[in-house]
């Protein structure tokens, strides 16, 4: 007859057994919260899937290449807001660092929350498209009525003009589109290929 377990090392085993399970749960949740994120850092600092660069100065010199620039913006329907970029296009040479501006206006009769997300196309030179200054991914709250503007300061890094899968590009479109929550904007597919995920979703 095999001889009985001790009850106090069965409830120690038990006990490391649990924590056990209940850390690997808690790792596997920390994992999956954490992925997205790293996702976007990676894309933000390679340039992968169409995401701007950010956080680098413009060098001292430009080049001599020229590309056109291209501003949209888009509004999803649930946000009653009027979004539109207030100069269609820009031409300016590689390195030289500009200043672009955006326009909302509330159109409701209460105080409304929006946030955007950002993409740059062709989904190749997002990683020599820097930005320098942006409102992408900031909550901005407006009362009935009221208008902002928002600026985005970028530059085109002149290796664009070096690079044989960039060089014969002269248009870049950047896109923004501004969500009444980060939620719709997960719903809608277009934080897949966004920008960092910061501000709050509104319930």
């Amino acid at each position: 007859m095999l001889p009985r377990p001790d009850p106090e090392l069965l409830r120690k085993r038990n006990r490391r057994v649990a924590i056990a399970s209940f850390g690997f749960v808690g790792f596997m949740v920390g994992v999956s919260f954490a992925a997205v994120p790293l996702y976007d850092l990676f894309c933000r600092v390679t340039g992968f899937n169409g995401q701007p660069m950010i956080g680098q100065a413009a060098p001292a010199t430009p080049g001599t290449h020229q590309v056109t620039v291209r501003f949209q913006a888009v509004t999803h329907p649930n946000l009653p807001w009027q979004f539109q970029a207030q100069q269609p296009q820009m031409q300016l040479r590689v390195g030289e660092e500009a200043v672009a501006f955006y326009t909302a206006r509330n159109t409701s009769d209460r105080p409304v929350l929006g946030v955007s997300t950002y993409n740059v196309t062709p989904d190749i030179v997002g990683r020599y498209f820097h930005k320098t200054a942006c409102f992408c991914f900031e909550e901005q709250t407006l009362e009935p009525g009221q208008s902002v503007d928002m600026p985005l300061a970028f530059w085109v890094d002149p290796r664009i003009a070096e690079d044989p899968q960039t060089r014969g590009i002269r248009a870049i479109t950047v896109s923004y589109t501004f969500f009444r929550s980060l939620n719709d904007a997960e719903r809608s597919g277009a934080l897949a290929n966004a920008g960092p995920h910061v501000g709050r979703a509104v319930r």
